[in-house]
Order: structure tokens, then sequence, then C-alpha cells
């Protein structure tokens, strides 16, 4: 048995604990990297002032904006290919990645375009004042057009985590985060280039992440056959990546509202509670990757299983799942809640943006423990095609619910307001997330049922 036998036999069968954990740390680690990217920015830019960092914030929404292109095509078809795996139907696996792949890359090169026509605008909506505009359009004029690496990078990560090829994302996107890392104190300081030399920084990274995908597509280690005759405009593939795929679009236009309506809400109290709400997001977002990444392991496991109809191995990964998210979200609220001034304090020594950031990432922590619940349900959902409790779930936290709260709050609040409206929508989500969940459970304890009869009888 080669390589890549073992590999869908380890999805199938393999150790549940073992397989959930061998699939999701790389593509946590691959998470983080990518979360680091936009940590990176902030720290390092934040030694050129609060306005400059704030900028970053400003231009940080366009960015995971653009990324939720790649997410809706990558993400849609990874529910699919698992499935399709699982039926061991590789012909029509091989035509679904090749067609989001490149359905992807023609989507976000429009997007760029039309986002790079309307840029002052744009910026303006999300927040920008007068003092930060300069610099945001500085950074954003190269960000944005490099974004169409990231779109390639967001996609392939998840193709490659629906045949379990974890590993291939952690170290493509390690080497490309090295490199940031590397390239963004050069950039600026040495070179001096400012906010302008984050930007480089981050595209040249970015390309190096998509290098190292493209590699894997031509060296033929993957069960999949990317290429551009598999891609195929079919009515079927793009319903079964859609009915995922948008979802997830849905999750990441309403995260860039929200987070334009933060800014937007924050610029009333000047440029420290727009970079202050920035940091935090920033921070935040390092806990919640992990959630992301792992659900990324879990979800071909989860999909590859409903597919199999091993509704047993489906049952078991859903608990461990669940167990392990809170624990690792229970430790993360702790430390964020216990350190908040520290972290705060290593992006900005202003004393504004130290205080309101760290009351900030205080009230946010307090309800994180309740984060792994709702994101490995969503998931679930999105895993077993299940396309519109999905979507109600993916836009539930970051639309549905915070968009009114963020609306309402501050102006009864003020700057308190903004600042508690998170942890509010938390408590609201998960309050609709246990509601769906008791059915699905439900159900999937009835079909398990319902096949051990039919093997009885047979």
């Amino acid at each position: 048995m080669n390589k890549k036998e073992n590999k869908i036999k380890m999805i199938g069968e393999g150790d549940i604990k073992k397989v959930l954990f061998q699939l999701g740390i790389p593509v946590i680690i691959g998470m983080l990297v990518t979360s680091l990217y936009n940590v990176v920015d902030a720290m390092f830019v934040g030694g050129l002032g609060t306005s400059q960092m704030a900028a970053v914030s400003i231009t940080y929404p366009i960015g995971q904006l653009i990324i939720g292109l790649g997410l809706t095509f990558g993400s849609g078809s990874a529910s699919y290919i698992s499935r399709l795996l699982g039926e061991k139907n590789n012909k029509q696996a091989d035509c679904t990645a090749s067609t989001a792949l490149f359905t992807s890359i023609i989507v976000g090169l429009i997007t760029i375009a039309l986002t790079m026509c309307f840029l002052d605008k744009v910026l303006t909506f999300l927040g920008a004042t007068q003092t930060i505009l300069p610099y945001a359009k500085e950074f954003a004029i190269i960000y944005i057009p490099g974004s169409i690496l990231n779109v390639i990078n967001v996609t392939m990560n998840n193709i490659s985590a629906s045949e379990g090829a974890t590993k291939i994302s952690m170290t493509s996107m390690l080497m490309g985060a090295g490199l940031n890392v590397i390239l963004e104190p050069i950039f600026i300081y040495t070179f001096q280039w400012g906010i302008k030399g984050s930007a480089i920084a981050t595209v040249i990274a970015q390309g190096v992440t998509t290098l190292l995908y493209v590699w894997y597509i031509l060296s033929g280690k993957s069960n999949l056959h990317i290429s551009i005759k598999h891609f195929s405009i079919n009515k079927i593939i793009y319903v079964q990546i859609l009915k995922i795929g948008i979802p997830t679009l849905l999750f990441q236009l309403l995260s860039s509202a929200s987070m334009g309506l933060t800014n937007t809400a924050s610029s009333h109290y000047g440029d420290s509670a727009v970079a202050a709400m920035g940091v935090v997001a920033r921070v935040l977002a390092l806990g919640s990757y992990v959630i992301f990444g792992y659900a990324k392991g879990f979800q071909p496991v989860a999909g590859f299983s409903f597919g199999a109809r091993n509704y047993k191995r489906l049952r078991e990964a859903i608990v461990v799942s669940l167990k392990w998210s809170t624990v690792f979200c229970a430790v993360t609220e702790i430390i964020f809640f216990i350190f908040s001034r520290q972290i705060i304090g290593l992006f900005s020594k202003d004393a504004s943006v130290i205080a309101i950031g760290s009351n900030a990432l205080k009230a946010n922590s307090i309800t994180f423990i309740l984060f792994g619940f709702q994101y490995i349900y969503t998931t679930l959902f999105l895993a077993l095609g299940k396309a519109f409790k999905g979507t109600i779930l993916s836009i539930a936290r970051q639309g549905i619910f915070f968009i009114p709260v963020i609306l309402i709050l501050p102006s009864i609040l003020g700057l308190n307001g903004i600042i508690f409206t998170q942890p509010i929508v938390d408590v609201m989500t998960t309050i609709l997330t246990l509601i769906f969940a008791v059915k699905i459970q439900r159900k999937i304890k009835y079909s398990s049922q319902e096949s051990n009869s039919k093997i009885i009888q047979g």
C-alpha cells in the first residue's frame, strides 16, 4: 500500500484521536502562521506610531474579505472532496479541486481590481480618519494586489486538508511566516521604507508559500490531480462548492463588515481606540485560528465518515473535538485575561492604546471558552453538506447578532458598548448553536441505529 492509500485509510480507519491530532496539528500551525502575519505587521508597524498601526487595522478587513474568496472555493470544495474520497469517486474529486482553484484565482483578480478602483472610498468607509488614510493607502496599494497569492494559498490549504495532506500546509506556511518575520524589520527600519516595507515583506512571504503549493501540485504527491485540463464549468461541482462555500464567504464578508463597523465606531474615540481594537482583533485571532485549524482536520474525518456511513466514527470524532477545543479555549481565556495588559503592551507603548486594549481583551476573553463549541458544530454541518444550518451558524456570530449589537450598544454605553459587543454576541450564538446541536445529534444517532439494523438484517 503506497503513501496515498495509507492517507485515505488513516482517515477512514485510524484511531480517531490519533487521526484528529495528526490532521489537526499541522493545519493549526498553518493557521497560526496566517494569523502571525497580521500580528507581526501590527508589532513592527506599531513602532512607527499609533496612526500607522491603526492604518494596518483599517486595511485588515479588506485582506480578510479577499482571503474569504479563497475560503469560499477552498472550504466548499474540501467538504465535497472529502465525501467523494469516502465514496472512492477520485475522478470527480480531481475535477472539483481543479475547478475550485482556478475559479478562486479568477474571482480574486476581479475583486482586487474593483477594490483598487475605489480604494479611497473603501478605506474611508472602513473607518480611516484624515490622519490614518495616507498610511492606510500606502500600505493597501501593495498589500491588496498581493492578496491574490493569499487566495491561492488559502484555497490550496483547504484542498490539501480535504485529503489529509496537512503537512504541506504547515511547511509552506511556516516558511512564508519565517521569511516575513525576517523581512519586516529590515524593510521597515533598515531600508526605512516604513509601512510600505511591511506590505512588501508580507507579499514576498506569501509568494514563497504559493511556490511551495505549486511544487506540491506538480510533484504528484497528492491523491488529487489538479490541472487546467480538469477544470470544468460543471453545475453539480459548483452547486456542491457554493452550498458550503457561500456560508464561508458570508462569514468572511460579515467578519470584514463587523471589523469595519468596529473601526468606524472606535474612530469617534480617536486613533488610539482604532489601534487598540485592531490589536485586540489580532490577539483573539491567534486563539480563534487554532480552532479554525483544528476544525480543518476534523472536517475531512467528519465528511469521510458520513460519506462512508460510519456514524459511530462520526459521533466519536464530534465528542473528542468538543472536548479538545473547549479545553484549549478555556486555557486561552485565562491567559488573555490575566496577561491582557502585557500582551497589548507588546504592540504599543501608547498609554491610551494599552488601557483601551487591555479592557477590551479582558472583556472578549470572558466568553472565549464558548468558541470551540460554536465552531466545531459549524464545521460539522458544513462537512455533512447541511448548507442551510451551516450558513446560519457561520453568519450568526459576526453578522446576524453582531451587526445589530454594534450599531445599538455604543450609543448606549459609549466605548464600553464597543468593548462588550463580542461577549454579548458569543452568548447569543452559543444558545443558537445548542439548539441546532441537539437536533443534528439526534439525526446522527437515528442514522447509526438504522445502519446497524440493516447490517443485522443483512
